[in-house]
């Protein structure tokens, strides 16, 4: 991993238009993203000269025009891995094609149909199971639904999904909060978040390594069965590429799946009228979870680089310039979305930002999307209510998530 790079608050909000340090803009950053497009517009520069875009139409097309990508910037060199004694190797989600399609190509197959269909029952089970585990364990019915529950039904779908052991499952998830942090760009880290970045993503090729050679001797019914097949057939994964695929899903997997449950989950519990319709439309739930994307979905804040010189909403940009994408504010973005900052579930989805756009388009989001209707859907049979305690964010950029969500379980409806 490259060193991580000077962390300074006060160099870090002349690069950013807004405060990512002050927690009130992390429990409600739509009023400010609104201020910032009334003084700036769509797009804009910063004082240190940043392109910022906060328009839904600039956004979508850096995330769909191939004169945009990863390049060779900084944030790529920052998010960099170095497993089993071979030089560093990027991330999945920060390659650009040739290297990317391949690499997707191989993966996208293990996120099928028959992949959703088979892990919906589990997820269920799961998700009914964590309800009644956190309900009998409280005395007064208050409940930290993050961590009780969201989290652990992120992590043991992907566990679930991957094959990934039992025994192997608390460390897994100890590691996934420090590794999906770690996302953010290496200038927003402390030397210590850092760290933990790297201590945990090693841990995790590490253990991609050791479960890569049983599925080799004996083939299951996981992902990594299916990559090792892939792998093994020809123009197929070598072990670094397998090993930073597996290290990319748990390291993205984890964390961005729970956010957005716990963020879903937050704003139905903010809008009872919203909840109350949800339990009348039981049937309408996959679109509901849309507009709880768009309305506070996890993805955040991404980046991108000019691989040639380009324009983009009125900006020019040198080539290998990088510009950031604010997802939250192009979500809530009023030319493209009719009242955006209201929740309406019965809103028609348009091109949702949250799992991404274009090439990057989240390979995982089916089985992240069915875990949420899962998990909404049980939570719309209890009767539940937040405790008055104010939930707390993680204050992460690129996957911004709860870091606690207390409510109080009743009865099952």
């Amino acid at each position: 991993m490259t060193e991580t790079a000077a962390f300074d608050p006060a160099v870090i909000t002349q690069m950013l238009p807004f405060n990512p340090f002050d927690p009130a803009f992390h429990a409600d950053p739509y009023p400010v993203f609104a201020a910032i497009r009334r003084e700036h517009g769509e797009a804009f520069r910063t004082p240190a000269g940043i392109p910022i875009l906060l328009g839904h139409p600039g956004v979508t097309t850096v995330l769909s025009d191939p004169a945009f990508g990863w390049g060779d910037g900084p944030m790529v060199e920052s998010q960099k891995l170095s497993i089993y004694g071979e030089p560093p190797v990027r991330f999945l989600a920060m390659q650009d094609p040739p290297d990317h399609t391949r690499l997707r190509g191989l993966v996208s197959k293990a996120f099928t149909p028959r992949t959703v269909a088979r892990l919906r029952p589990v997820a269920e089970r799961i998700t009914d199971r964590l309800l009644r585990e956190a309900r009998a364990a409280s005395d007064d019915g208050t409940v930290d639904l993050m961590n009780e529950v969201l989290r652990p039904l992120g992590g043991l779908i992907l566990t679930e999904m991957m094959g990934i052991p039992e025994q192997y499952h608390e460390q897994a998830f100890a590691h996934s909060m420090d590794s999906a942090r770690g996302l953010d760009p290496d200038f927003t880290l402390t030397p210590e978040q850092a760290a933990r970045r790297d201590e945990a993503r090693l841990w995790f090729a590490d253990l991609t390594r050791e479960l890569a050679a049983r599925r080799r001797a004996e083939p299951g019914d996981d992902l990594i069965s299916e990559l090792v097949a892939a792998e093994e057939g020809g123009d197929g994964l070598s072990e670094v590429e397998l090993g930073i695929i597996c290290v990319n899903l748990l390291a993205a997997g984890f964390g961005a799946t729970a956010a957005q449950m716990g963020n879903s989950a937050l704003a139905l519990l903010r809008h009872p009228d919203q909840l109350a319709w949800l339990r009348e439309h039981p049937g309408e739930i996959a679109g509901a979870t849309e507009e709880l994307l768009r309305f506070d979905g996890p993805l955040f804040l991404l980046t991108r680089s000019a691989l040639r010189p380009a324009s983009v909403a009125g900006l020019d940009l040198a080539a290998g310039e990088q510009v950031f994408l604010v997802m939250g504010a192009a979500s809530h973005d009023p030319a493209v979305y009719d009242d955006p900052d209201r929740l309406d579930l019965s809103r028609p989805p348009y091109r949702v930002l949250g799992y991404g756009h274009g090439i990057h388009f989240c390979v995982a989001a089916p089985v992240a999307r069915m875990t949420t209707q899962v998990a909404l859907a049980a939570l719309a049979r209890q009767d539940v209510e937040l405790t008055g305690a104010e939930p707390a964010f993680n204050g992460a950029l690129v996957i911004r998530a709860l870091a606690a969500l207390p409510v109080r379980l009743g009865a099952v409806r």
